[in-house]
C-alpha cells in the first residue's frame, strides 16, 4: 500500500510547520520511487487565484518527473481540533488522475473525526469523463 499513516503525519507535520496556530492544513504525496513531498495552499488576494493544498506536490512531482502513487490532505479549523482528512476536490482529482486512475487518496471515515481510509481515484469517479472518449481504463 502506498498510502499509509507515515504519508498523513507527513501532511499533518508540514501543516504544524506552516500554520502553527489557527487554521491549519497540507497535503503530502507520494511517489513511485518513495519520495514524499508536501505542500500548502496558497491564498491570493483575488480567491479565484488561489490553489489548492496539494498543488505545490502535484507541481513538484511533475517538475522531478515522479510518477504520483498516493496522496492526501489535511485540515484543521484551529489549533485545539484534531485534523481531518479531506478527499481531493475535483480538480485535484483531475490534476491526480494524470498519473492514472488506480492512484490512492486518502478519504475521512463518516462520524470518526481523523480516521481515514484509501480509496481509488476509480472508486471516487467510477464514470471519470476519459472513458467516455478513450477505449483505456488506467
Amino acid at each position: 500500500m502506498s498510502l499509509d499513516q507515515a504519508l498523513v503525519d507527513a501532511a499533518i507535520h508540514q501543516a504544524v510547520a506552516r500554520f502553527p496556530s489557527g487554521e491549519a492544513g497540507a497535503a503530502a504525496i507520494r511517489t513511485e520511487s518513495g519520495r514524499t513531498l508536501t505542500s500548502v495552499c496558497f491564498d491570493a488576494q483575488n480567491p479565484a487565484a488561489s490553489l489548492c493544498h496539494e498543488t505545490g506536490a502535484i507541481c513538484e512531482a511533475n517538475r522531478l518527473g515522479e510518477r504520483v502513487v498516493a496522496s492526501v490532505c489535511v485540515s484543521r479549523s484551529d489549533a485545539a481540533r484534531p485534523f481531518l482528512i479531506l478527499a481531493p476536490c475535483g480538480i485535484c482529482q483531475e490534476r491526480l488522475a494524470l498519473w492514472g486512475m488506480d492512484l490512492e487518496v486518502a478519504v475521512a471515515i463518516p462520524g470518526r473525526p481523523g480516521a481515514w481510509q484509501s480509496k481509488t481515484l476509480a472508486a471516487l469517479q467510477p464514470h471519470y469523463w476519459r472513458h467516455a472518449v478513450t477505449d483505456e481504463r488506467d
